[in-house]
């Protein structure tokens, strides 16, 4: 039996507004949610996206391109890297990295050891009204992340559990729009689809940054959780208070549901062929 305790944490950015120079951010809080996540019996342990300071893409300014760093020598990944392997967890690390003249929406993977896995570029890139990611990262080159078809092509690679660090809240064009009930749908379906445990981890707060239109504001909806194999909710937090919610999976019991089910046996990507192509058109060219 194979078994892991996955944790999802809720909490606002690390640090407040990005001042005009290049600093360090002040981590100082994300140990204390790693701690409190392994004193609940977690060994893998997702915190939020860009967790260093505030979300800065919801202004278009080239200071901001200050906050990159390179991912070898990282001093963020580097501490992580010194609290997993005296907690024994695997951590995922989401960072701005900076590559040469090519910058990335990066997550690095840190094992239970201590040991650098590898490095997660994300691929699909949003860009609208306070999500102006374009701006400031390339697509990535090493993996998928987000979309339907990312998930079942994870699974089809042998991922037994989905993690998705995430930035996500209110709309600065239309303060009426509220995304959460889609935004958790949308993942309670590759779980269920996939028949694998997904976890998603969210800020919480109001983040107010000067843009070149003045200022904008988002209001992160937190409601971090965690869905089970068949896209049920076993955890979840609230869009107001820091959390730490853990659950457990037997993934040898999950992997034999999976099997049984025949979502992946029933397969017929002959017929997909239409998924390679942006507007469902001829397939043969």
């Amino acid at each position: 039996m194979m078994t892991i305790t996955a944790a999802a944490t809720t909490a606002p950015p690390c640090w407040d507004p990005i001042p005009a120079g290049p600093r360090t951010p002040d981590i100082t809080a994300l140990p204390l949610l790693v701690r409190a996540a392994h004193d609940k019996g977690a060994n893998i342990i997702l915190v939020q996206e860009l967790f260093e300071g505030y979300y800065f893409c919801q202004a278009q300014r080239e200071d901001f391109f200050q906050r990159a760093k390179p991912y070898k020598g990282h001093p963020t990944i580097m501490r992580m890297q010194k609290l997993a392997k005296e907690l024994g967890v695997v951590i995922p690390v989401s960072f701005f990295e900076e590559a040469n003249n090519a910058h990335y929406n990066s997550a690095a993977i840190i094992d239970a050891d201590g040991t650098d896995l590898g490095l997660y570029r994300k691929s699909h890139i949003p860009d609208g009204p306070g999500y102006e990611e374009k701006f400031y990262f390339n697509p990535g080159d090493t993996g998928f992340k987000w979309f339907p078809e990312a998930a079942r092509a994870m699974v089809l690679q042998g991922a037994e559990i989905l993690f998705y660090p995430t930035a996500i809240g209110s709309e600065p064009q239309d303060q009426g729009l509220d995304s959460r009930d889609h935004w958790k749908r949308v993942m309670q379906g590759h779980a269920g689809a996939n028949v694998v445990p997904l976890v998603a981890s969210n800020r919480i707060g109001k983040e107010i940054i000067e843009t070149e239109h003045g200022k904008s504001q988002i209001t992160f909806y937190g409601n971090s959780f965690i869905a089970g194999p068949t896209g049920e909710i076993v955890a979840a937090a609230d869009d107001k208070e820091e959390a730490v919610l853990v659950a457990e999976f037997d993934l040898d019991k999950i992997k034999y549901k999976r099997c049984s089910w025949g979502v992946f046996r029933d397969r017929r990507p002959d017929l997909y062929k239409v998924l390679l192509t942006l507007d469902g058109g001829n397939t043969n060219s």
